[in-house]
């Protein structure tokens, strides 16, 4: 018997796009559809890269909603479900060969060859992880096609200056279409960033301390225009007692001359942005080391400068991972399937970005890796999040652990471990107390 919960195929048949549009068409009638992702560009425009498509209801009508995603705009079309069923039928093939559809309880993949041979996946949906650990809560029934004018949580307020001197919000604050992926970013980050503050001890209240107001110094290298820089800043001032110094470290001279005039124009104490190259920085205290997108190595001289600096929280954001790639070994049983570039390159990721997390561990901290935002909105997804513990633990087991998939896969040198190893901290271990920040 078949369970009301259950998507049911229609009409049944081999893979085709029309199949996957009345599946398409299946999830919507029944309420379960929430997301549609369409990839693998193959069409005319060389500056579209992806289209996603969500169910809303404008005027009392179910529509979809298309956002367009071009190199430097993102164009949005909304149109009633059946025109827009018709939409995706249009663009399958023509324009892309990929299309994801997520549903309440499952995930339908239609793959499309250059040669035109289809291939149709479905599998459950996953639940996934929250940052703090926590599960996302799938109990409670949700209507799929939502008010188009409906409340969102925000970690950041719309209204911030801030947000309409960088060119993210218009000067009435409402977000510059081309900018609303940025502004998912600014807000999934803080949301990330609350969490761990929130885990630290950086607000614990100190008895003993004189001050009124309590110092916590970031740093974000690699800021850019300083997006992220300004949010953090923002954020810290809403704490009670806090004293914000955050400062934006960036090697490009035109984006810290531009961050540091929007400092001056919105008036903001305890912030700056500075010229310099996390390779060559000096140790100083930090409280939180931030470091998005920084490319291949770099990530792993960010990391090391949190953790001489003392940080309590390390975030980091990787991109390029060309370090271990060339030193990877196929052993066997892993060897056909690491034959395939694609394959190596994923796991030269999954390693780099794993032995960083075994590292920071074995130097004193809880550390996750986990999905920062949807791969709809960036390519460079992953974060990793480390926050330190307030008491010291062995560290024995987690050398040996790296140790051993070291040797599984023939590597002979990681960034972080090297510079970790020139500061004497792995012959000690199992003492983190020996990695002593600038005090």
């Amino acid at each position: 018997m078949t369970s009301p919960d259950t998507l049911t195929e229609s009409p049944p048949g081999p893979a085709t796009p029309d199949r996957f549009v009345a599946l398409c068409a299946a999830s919507l009638d029944s309420g379960r559809f929430e997301s549609l992702l369409l990839s693998k560009h193959c069409g005319p425009d060389p500056d579209l890269s992806r289209v996603t498509a969500r169910p809303l209801v404008l005027r009392g009508e179910p529509c979809l909603s298309f956002v367009y995603r071009h190199t430097t705009r993102d164009e949005t079309k909304n149109l009633p479900q059946a025109l827009g069923l018709d939409r995706v039928r249009e663009l399958l093939g023509a324009v892309f060969r990929h299309a994801q559809l997520h549903t309440r309880d499952e995930i339908i993949e239609l793959m499309m060859s250059r040669r035109g041979v289809c291939t149709l996946r479905r599998r459950p949906a996953e639940i996934a992880a929250a940052p703090a650990g926590r599960l996302r809560q799938t109990s409670e029934p949700t209507t799929s096609a939502q008010p188009h004018d409906r409340d969102k949580q925000r970690f950041v307020d719309v209204t911030r200056p801030f947000l309409s001197a960088l060119g993210v919000t218009t000067a009435q604050h409402t977000v510059v279409p081309a900018m609303s992926r940025k502004w998912k970013q600014i807000n999934k980050f803080v949301e990330v960033f609350a969490s761990a503050l929130r885990a630290s001890h950086l607000l614990d209240v100190d008895p003993t301390a004189t001050a009124a107001r309590r110092p916590v110094r970031v740093v974000d290298f690699g800021a850019g225009k300083g997006y992220l820089t300004f949010a953090v800043h923002d954020h810290l001032l809403h704490q009670p007692g806090v004293d914000a110094q955050v400062a934006g470290v960036e090697l490009r001279p035109d984006m810290v001359r531009l961050g540091n005039a929007v400092v001056a124009q919105l008036g903001l104490a305890g912030l700056g942005f500075e010229e310099g190259d996390v390779r060559s920085r000096a140790v100083q205290p930090i409280d939180v080391m931030i470091a998005l997108h920084a490319c291949d190595t770099a990530t792993d001289h960010a990391i090391h400068l949190g953790l001489r600096g003392g940080a309590s929280i390390i975030l980091c954001s990787p991109c390029c991972h060309k370090e271990l790639r060339p030193q990877l070994l196929s052993p066997h049983p892993l060897r056909p399937i690491l034959q395939h570039g694609v394959h190596l390159g994923q796991q030269a990721e999954m390693l780099t970005d794993g032995l960083r997390a075994m590292l920071l561990d074995a130097c004193g901290y809880d550390t996750q890796v986990f999905e920062f935002v949807a791969l709809e909105h960036t390519q460079k997804n992953k974060m990793i999040l480390a926050v330190k513990r307030t008491q010291l633990q062995s560290a024995d087991a987690v050398w040996g652990q790296i140790d051993d998939i070291k040797a599984f896969y023939g590597i002979r040198d990681q960034c972080l471990e090297t510079l970790l190893r020139a500061e004497g901290v792995l012959p000690a271990k199992g003492n983190p107390s020996h990695l002593q920040g600038a005090q």
